[in-house]
């Protein structure tokens, strides 16, 4: 299908939601962004227009163009807002359970040959659609954080997805401008299952005091050439959402190397949980 005829819908408005919003729209698509907040749509589209603003000044994009990406992102405070999507595409907490209501929700309402994606950065694809009586339809499409700025997308097959549902996701990808890389549905699948245990180990490494927090970052920086280092990455993620991955992880694979660092629960338990909050292992303060 081409930017004209698939129609796509975004569940959840947030960082990773707005996000996708954006990058389709700026590829011709029209969207609608869905969250039963309406500031959060608000903050949503507001995020959009600043992202775009810093294109124009980058002249990637022209001030026209940005009247018009913004123009194709709609809003609703409802799944009912599915109801005229090719492509609904789930972006909401990473939490089981709630995936799977959503899963089950948006079966009802989606038109019958829409494909049903979800943004999980660990929970199998293959549960997800057996909320469904679609599981053919529904795959595992996880970007990257910052979507607009991030060149990978993930690709995840479940048990039951099909061949047609997969090639349409990559080049739903590719239409994006993003490489879509395919993977096996594995807890964590490729990304995570490499990443979280870096970040988890720098927690321990911190907690355990190996190191000093600027310590561990500065040596993955300098010494591995990370352009972020761990404990950094760990707040623009959200600490909540590092733990619960790992938890999807440990629960999953039943190895003891994936159990979440002590320190780490500790921080999520007290509201620490990155930047999004205003504090993790380190403090953001306004501007």
């Amino acid at each position: 299908m081409t930017p004209s005829s698939d129609r796509i819908a975004v569940l959840g408005a947030g960082q990773m939601g707005n996000g996708i919003a954006h990058v389709f729209a700026q590829a011709g698509f029209p969207v609608t962004m869905i969250d039963i907040s309406r500031d959060a749509l608000a903050r949503g589209k507001d995020t959009i227009s600043r992202n775009l603003d810093r294109q124009v000044k980058k002249g990637s994009v022209t001030a026209d163009e940005k009247d018009k990406i913004l123009d194709r992102v709609g809003t609703a405070e409802s799944l009912d807002g599915v109801s005229g999507a090719t492509v609904v595409i789930e972006a909401v907490t990473e939490q089981r359970d709630l995936k799977f209501k959503i899963f089950n929700d948006i079966d009802r309402l989606a038109p019958a040959g829409a494909i049903l994606a979800s943004n999980t950065s660990s929970i199998s694809i293959t549960e997800i659609a057996g909320r469904t009586k679609r599981p053919e339809l529904v795959i595992g499409m996880h970007f990257m954080n910052p979507v607009p700025v991030m060149q990978l997308v993930e690709v995840i097959r479940g048990l039951a997805t099909s061949d047609e549902t997969t090639r349409r996701t990559v080049d739903l990808a590719k239409a994006v401008g993003k490489t879509p890389v395919e993977a096996n549905d594995y807890p964590g699948f490729i990304a995570n299952r490499i990443l979280m245990p870096m970040i988890n180990e720098a927690c321990f490494a911190l907690m355990e005091g190996v190191g000093t927090r600027d310590a561990i970052d500065t040596v993955m920086k300098l010494g591995m050439n990370h352009p972020m280092g761990p404990l950094q990455l760990a707040d623009f993620i959200g600490l909540d959402t590092c733990l619960a991955i790992l938890e999807v992880l440990h629960e999953g694979l039943g190895d003891p190397k994936y159990r979440p660092c002590p320190l780490l629960r500790k921080y999520v338990a007290s509201g620490w949980l990155g930047k999004k909050s205003g504090r993790g292992f380190y403090a953001y303060g306004a501007g």
